[in-house]
């Protein structure tokens, strides 16, 4: 069964928070800090994971990604991970 991962990654030197979902967790997180030459992620590095949560269908992680992407989301974020 295809497990979706939404997660959370916290830049200590720009105090930024990223927002995200793939079924590749690992590889995609590597992309993040490591891989990607574009974007925003590539901006911010290096990347530190703060939070994962798992689902079994696409419809529920991209439905918490909406919410954690959300003015209400980023507040929830910014409460409960402290920078």
């Amino acid at each position: 069964m295809k497990e979706y991962v939404v997660y959370i990654l916290y830049s200590e030197k720009h105090d930024k928070f990223y927002k995200g979902f793939s079924t590749d967790f690992i590889n995609r997180f590597k992309s993040h800090n490591e891989l990607a030459t574009k974007g925003y992620t590539a901006k911010f590095r290096p990347w530190k994971v703060v939070h994962v949560e798992h689902y079994t269908t696409k419809t529920e992680a991209i439905q918490r990604e909406k919410y954690l992407k959300s003015g209400a989301g980023r507040a929830w974020i910014r409460s409960t991970f402290k920078t």
